[in-house]
């Protein structure tokens, strides 16, 4: 019995076999020819020694060092997958599993496949629907990057944790997992690289799919490793952006406009500004860029929201009156009024300029850094307003999760 196996998971796995009867191991490969086939002998020892019907299958994405041979070679089926990235070859290895519980690991010899009986143990007993391996108790500096386990991972599970609805796991990018294959179906996966790991998550939140986390530890890897952090970083918030553009968007949005406008009246209420310690802040300076950044993104927000096919349905609900001719009517011509506004402000400021008025340069600020803002906000409404309109009878956005 492999180390970590829970002593009664023999007898349970037995008695569920008539409803979830195997088990496919689907490993994505690229350059991996020193421990591919390690990784499978590992699988298919710890599978056997539980007694659970099993396969391995190992999607080759592009190798050049002999990944598949050996793969093929330590007992795996061996697919193949033409278009690069992550996510495209496991997509690829789901299609072709046989199994009714997938679990999904990488090549890397990272996780432990001792621990596969562990993580699919509550799938069988049919107490969850999809289990993630936890890395982080075992993470170290030696097996995972400190920018990684320190800043990276827990970012990222926390945007995702926020775009579920609330925390499923402590480690969101952790690629050791266990699934019902019958639930998987349901989700529509598209993410083609990394970021399928926050995809997966916040769809299967959404289908109110069981996830639980169990602690299997964590290895060095063996080879260099394939991650990108910037970019593969910058995949994910494009991901999460996609399917819930209230997290990035909409909320920072309204939240920066709120900013500017309390700033704005700050800046007419205390014209020499505010006393911070012994300097002196003068917030007209900051109000105008909140407005500005805050109504853009509470804008494009709202336009992915109910436009992007990846967006949850009740937000594309919420917001459909963005397609409403009625308002972008309404963009516009508020638009034009703020920049009528704005350039009228301005007038007085240059006439009495032009006059030599003795009013001091500081009594001013409030006064141009509002018309600057007004024309900025206006301009944005109008043009979205003329945009939209020509935009209503388009189809909607469906842009490729994560597309750099």
């Amino acid at each position: 019995m492999p180390q970590g196996m829970p002593g009664a998971l023999a007898t349970d796995a037995t008695a569920t076999m008539t409803e979830l009867r195997s088990v496919s191991v689907v490993l994505p490969c690229l350059n991996e020819v020193e421990s591919v086939a390690l990784c499978v002998h590992e699988a298919r020892e710890a599978l056997t020694a539980a007694g659970l019907p099993h396969e391995v299958v190992v999607v080759d994405n592009g190798s050049t060092d002999g990944s598949a041979a050996a793969a093929e070679q330590a007992g795996a089926r061996v697919v193949h997958e033409e278009e690069p990235g992550y996510g495209s070859a496991l997509l690829t290895g789901f299609a072709a599993a046989n199994g009714d519980v997938v679990v999904m690991a990488d090549s890397d010899f990272t996780y432990d496949f001792g621990k596969l009986p562990l993580l699919v143990e509550p799938v069988l007993r049919g107490e969850a629907d999809l289990v993630v391996g936890g890395r982080l108790d075992a993470a170290t500096r030696g097996t995972m990057p400190l920018l990684h386990r320190v800043v990276g991972t827990p970012l990222l599970t926390f945007l995702v944790a926020r775009a579920c609805g609330r925390r499923l796991v402590r480690d969101s990018q952790s690629g050791y997992r266990a699934f019902r294959r019958d639930c998987l179906r349901s989700l529509g996966l598209r993410s083609r690289g990394m970021e399928l790991a926050s995809e997966m998550l916040i769809r299967a939140a959404r289908a109110g799919l069981r996830v639980r986390e169990v602690p299997t530890g964590y290895r060095a890897r063996i080879g260099s490793s394939k991650l990108a952090a910037v970019r593969d970083g910058w995949r994910h918030l494009s991901l999460i952006t996609l399917l819930a553009p209230d997290l990035l968007l909409i909320g920072p949005g309204l939240a920066a406009l709120a900013i500017g406008i309390v700033f704005s009246v700050l800046a007419f209420t205390s014209r020499h500004g505010i006393e911070v310690g012994s300097l002196r802040w003068q917030p007209v300076f900051f109000s105008g860029i909140a407005t500005i950044l805050g109504v853009q993104a509470t804008l494009a927000g709202g336009v992915l929201a109910h436009r992007s096919s990846l967006a949850a349905g009740a937000a594309q609900r919420r917001f459909s009156f963005i397609d409403s001719a009625s308002f972008a009517g309404r963009c516009a011509v508020v638009g034009l009024a703020l920049v009528l506004a704005g350039l009228l402000i301005d007038g007085v400021l240059f006439a009495r300029w032009v006059r030599g008025s003795d009013a001091a340069p500081v009594d001013h600020l409030g006064y141009t850094s509002l018309a600057q803002s007004l024309i900025v906000v206006g301009s944005t409404l109008a043009v979205f307003g003329v945009i939209q309109r020509h935009l209503r009878s388009a189809p909607n956005v469906d842009d490729q999760a994560g597309a750099p």
